[in-house]
C-alpha cells in the first residue's frame, strides 16, 4: 500500500512485532540458543538507551521547560492517572484476568510516556510539536527512575528490585544513558546524520528484546494463560483504560487554560505509553516472566496508535471547517461593490453603506 494512503496503525514495525511473536511460539529459543539470545538481548538493551542519551540534546529539552503546565499534566497522568487506572482494574474488571495478565496491565500503567508515536500524530494534529517533543523526552527519563521505583511498590516480587536487580537496572539503563549525554558532543553530529541508517538498529533491537521474551513466555506456557476469554477480556480493559485517560488528559488541559496546539499535545502525549522503553525495562524488571507481562503493553500500543491515528485526523479537519465556516459567513454578509447581498435586498434590508 502506498505510504500516502498507508494509516499510520499499518507500519510496517507493527507486522513485524507480530511476526516476530509468531517465530518465537513456533521456533522458541532453548537450551544453549536460549543463554545466547538473553546474552544478545543484554546487549541490545544496553545499545538503546546508549543511543537515546547520545539523541537527546540537552540544549532542547531545557528550552521546553516553558510549557511548564503541559508537561505537569503529562507526567501526573503518565506516573499518577494511569498508576490509579491500573489498581482499578483489579477491582472493577467485569472480565477477570489471570494473575500474569493483570500485572502486565499494572506494569503498563507504569511504563513512561513515548516519544515518536505522540509527535508523529501531534504534528498530524495541527498540535505543538516542539512540547510534544519534550514532553515525551520529560516522561522517558522520569521513567528511568519512576518505573523501577513504582514497580517495587505496585508489582512486589514480580520485579526483581533486591541490590543486584538495582544493580543491573543501573548498569543497563541508567549507565548506558548517561554514557550516550556525555558522548554526545562528539558522536551526536553523526547520528543525526544517519538517523535514518540507524532505524534498523533501534528496531531491531526490540524484535530481539520481543523474541527473546516471547521464548521464555513459551517455554512458561503463555498459551495456558492467554486463553481467547482472557485476551478479550484483556483487550475492553485496555480500551476502557484508553478511553479514560484521553477524557482526562483532554479535561486537565482545558482546566489549565491550554490552547489548542498544547491541549492536543498533551492529549496525545499523556495518553501514550512507550514500547521502546517498556520492553526494555520489563526485561531488566522480570526476567523470564517478561513475555507475559509485556503483552498488555504491546496490545495498547496497538490501540493508542489506531485511536490516535483517528483523533488526529479529526482535529486536523477541525481548524479547516471553522476556518471554511467563517468564511462563508463572512462572504454572505460583506457588501460586494456597495451593494447588500441578494439575501439582505428587498424592502426591509438595511441600506448599502455608500
Amino acid at each position: 500500500m502506498p505510504r500516502r494512503l498507508r494509516p499510520r496503525w499499518l507500519d510496517p514495525y507493527l507486522a513485524a512485532l507480530a511476526g516476530t511473536v509468531g517465530l518465537a511460539a513456533l521456533f522458541p529459543a532453548s537450551g544453549g540458543s536460549a543463554r545466547v539470545a538473553e546474552a544478545a538481548c543484554d546487549l541490545a538493551v544496553v545499545l538503546l538507551f546508549f543511543l537515546y542519551g547520545a539523541r537527546l540534546s540537552t540544549r532542547e529539552t531545557l528550552a521546553g521547560l516553558r510549557h511548564l503546565r503541559l508537561h505537569g499534566l503529562v507526567l501526573a497522568a503518565t506516573f499518577g492517572l494511569f498508576p490509579l487506572l491500573g489498581l482499578a482494574t483489579a477491582l472493577l474488571t467485569p472480565v477477570p484476568l489471570t494473575g500474569q495478565l493483570q500485572t502486565g496491565v499494572l506494569f503498563l500503567c507504569l511504563v513512561p510516556s513515548t516519544v515518536q508515536s505522540s509527535v508523529a500524530l501531534t504534528g498530524s494534529a495541527g498540535g505543538n510539536v516542539p512540547a510534544a517533543i519534550c514532553a515525551g523526552t520529560y516522561s522517558g527519563l522520569a521513567g528511568l527512575v519512576l518505573t523501577p521505583l513504582l514497580a517495587a511498590c505496585l508489582l512486589g516480587s514480580h520485579a526483581e528490585l533486591s541490590a543486584d536487580g538495582l544493580l543491573r537496572i543501573g548498569l543497563q539503563l541508567l549507565a548506558p544513558f548517561l554514557l550516550g549525554q556525555v558522548l554526545r558532543p562528539w558522536i551526536g553530529g553523526f547520528l543525526a546524520r544517519h538517523k535514518r541508517g540507524l532505524t534498523p538498529v533501534d528496531r531491531g533491537s526490540i524484535l530481539l528484546v520481543v523474541y527473546t521474551a516471547f521464548s521464555a513466555a513459551v517455554a512458561r506456557g503463555i498459551w495456558s494463560l492467554a486463553t481467547p476469554a482472557a485476551l478479550f477480556g484483556l483487550l475492553a480493559v485496555l480500551l476502557a483504560m484508553l478511553a479514560a485517560a484521553l477524557a482526562a488528559t483532554g479535561l486537565g488541559a482545558r482546566l489549565l487554560g491550554l490552547d489548542r496546539p498544547a491541549r492536543i499535545a498533551a492529549v496525545l502525549c499523556g495518553s501514550q505509553k512507550s514500547l521502546a522503553n517498556g520492553l526494555p525495562m520489563a526485561t531488566v524488571l522480570f526476567g523470564p516472566e517478561a513475555g507475559v507481562l509485556v503483552l498488555p503493553l504491546m496490545l495498547y500500543h496497538q490501540l493508542q496508535l489506531v485511536v490516535g491515528t483517528v483523533l488526529a485526523g479529526h482535529w486536523s479537519r477541525a481548524p479547516a471547517v471553522a476556518t471554511a465556516t467563517a468564511t462563508a459567513t463572512t462572504a454572505a454578509t460583506t457588501p460586494l461593490n456597495g451593494q447588500a447581498p441578494a439575501a439582505l435586498t428587498g424592502p426591509g434590508a438595511p441600506p448599502a453603506p455608500g
